[in-house]
C-alpha cells in the first residue's frame, strides 16, 4: 500500500468515524447519563464488533448481503427497529436515576452486535474492502494494515464523544437537580437516532 492509498484511507476513516452516527450518539448519551466509566464497555464494543464485521466482509459476507435483497432488507429493518427502540428508551429519561435503573442500558455484546445492523458501519466496511483490499495484490497484508488503523479510529471517535457527554453530565443536572436539561438532551439524542434510522431505511 503506497502513501497515497494510506492517506486516502485516513481521510475516509476520519470522515466516517468522527461524524455523528448511531455509535457516537450512543457513546455521548451513555456517558452523559451514566458517566464515562459506565460508557466505556460500549466504547470498547464498537471497534470489536466493527472489526469482526470488516473481517467477515473481507471474506465475502458483504458481497453476499449486497447480492441478496432479503438479507439487505433484514439488516436495514433490524437496525431501524433497534435504533427506534433505543430512541424511545432515551427520550423518556429525565433523571440520572431513571437512566441508571432501566431506561438506557447497552451492554458490551449489544454494542458489538449493533455494528451488524448499523448501515453506516456496513458502508464503511464495504468501502474499505472494495477500495483497499479486494482484488489487490497481497490482500492479507493490506488487511493487516487496515484493520488496526480502523479499530484505532473507531475507539478514538467514540471515546471523544463519550468524553464530551461526560463533561456535560454536571451541567445536565440543572439547577437543583431538576433534570430538565437532561430531558432535553436525551430527547435531542433520541431525535438523532430517529433521523439516523430514517436515513438507514431510505438509503
Amino acid at each position: 500500500m503506497n502513501w497515497q492509498e494510506f492517506t486516502a484511507l485516513l481521510v475516509l476513516a476520519t470522515a466516517m468515524s468522527f461524524t455523528p452516527g448511531p455509535n457516537t450518539t450512543l457513546s455521548t448519551a451513555l456517558a452523559a447519563n451514566h458517566g464515562l466509566r459506565r460508557a466505556m464497555p460500549f466504547v470498547c464494543a464498537v471497534p470489536v464488533g466493527w472489526g469482526v464485521l470488516l473481517s467477515l466482509c473481507a471474506l465475502g459476507l458483504g458481497a453476499l448481503v449486497l447480492a441478496v435483497p432479503l438479507l439487505n432488507w433484514a439488516v436495514k429493518l433490524g437496525g431501524v427497529a433497534y435504533l427506534l427502540w433505543l430512541a424511545f428508551k432515551l427520550a423518556s429519561s429525565r433523571q440520572f436515576s431513571e437512566a441508571d435503573a432501566a431506561r438506557l442500558s447497552v451492554t458490551f455484546w449489544q454494542g458489538a452486535a449493533l455494528q451488524f445492523v448499523n448501515i453506516k458501519a456496513w458502508m464503511l466496511a464495504l468501502a474499505i474492502v472494495s477500495g483497499w483490499i479486494a482484488g489487490r495484490t497481497e490482500p492479507g497484508l493490506r488487511f493487516a494494515v487496515v484493520l488496526p488503523v480502523m479499530l484505532a479510529y473507531a475507539f478514538a471517535s467514540n471515546l471523544s464523544y463519550a468524553l464530551a457527554g461526560a463533561l456535560l453530565r454536571d451541567w445536565l443536572r440543572g439547577p437543583g437537580g431538576t433534570g430538565r436539561r437532561l430531558l432535553r438532551f436525551n430527547r435531542a439524542m433520541a431525535g438523532v437516532l430517529v433521523l439516523t434510522a430514517l436515513w438507514m431505511l431510505f438509503l
